[in-house]
């Protein structure tokens, strides 16, 4: 497995990540059309570039269904699943090779496969799976049977052990955490907490699948 290799996903979401907030005189908006955005706003993938673009909710209806609109745009939703019934063991976590205990697996239509990222104080670090760490582990759940590709990812955290289905922009506020609070070797409190706070605000969401 390839590690520390920053990928078109990573790249294409660098912007998202930043560490400084955004100035208050700085205003958002949309990227199709113009229009000024409120702090919670949906997102667009364009798919063959992996770019994530901001909107405005009018222009986020229009890519509701895939392919709608043209352009090649899919609409991030905002679903969040759970499934309680869903286990990874200790043997197919350490299969998967991920160096840490937090990790999103996103499946790259353009690529053709599925892509395991995980966040570090430097950004999102990406790693090829195999196919059979991958389809002998999470991608036998029923929440990887129902991952739509390229904008929702599997979050799994290792302890306390915890999967969901999210939208990627969650994961990416998830590496914008770690860059943002962590200190030293560990992380420390305040990282950590920052890091609690958004997998129960998920947790809140999450419905059965």
């Amino acid at each position: 497995m390839e590690h520390r290799r920053e990928g078109t996903v990573v790249r294409a979401l660098r912007r998202f990540l930043v560490t400084d907030p955004v100035p208050a005189e700085v205003e958002l908006r949309c990227e199709l059309c113009a229009t000024p955005l409120p702090p919670e706003h949906p997102h667009l993938v364009q798919v063959a570039q992996r770019r994530l673009l901001c909107t405005c909710g009018p222009c986020g209806v229009l890519f509701d269904n895939p392919g709608a609109g043209g352009g090649g745009y899919a609409r991030v939703p905002d679903r969040v699943l759970t499934d309680p019934g869903s286990t990874l063991t200790d043997a197919q976590w350490d299969a998967l090779q991920i160096p840490v205990g937090l990790a999103f697996f996103l499946h790259n239509s353009v690529r053709g496969a599925v892509v395991a990222c995980y966040p570090s104080p430097a950004g999102a670090t990406e790693s090829e799976l195999t196919l059979t760490a991958w389809a002998d582990g999470i991608g036998a759940s029923g929440l990887a049977a129902q991952l739509v590709p390229d904008v929702e990812a599997l979050l799994v955290r290792r302890e306390p052990r915890t999967c969901l289905l999210v939208p990627i922009d969650a994961c990416y506020r998830l590496v914008g955490l770690v860059r943002l609070h962590w200190r030293g070797f560990d992380g420390g409190q305040e990282a950590w907490a920052a890091i609690d706070d958004l997998f129960a605000e998920l947790g809140g969401r999450a419905r059965p699948c």
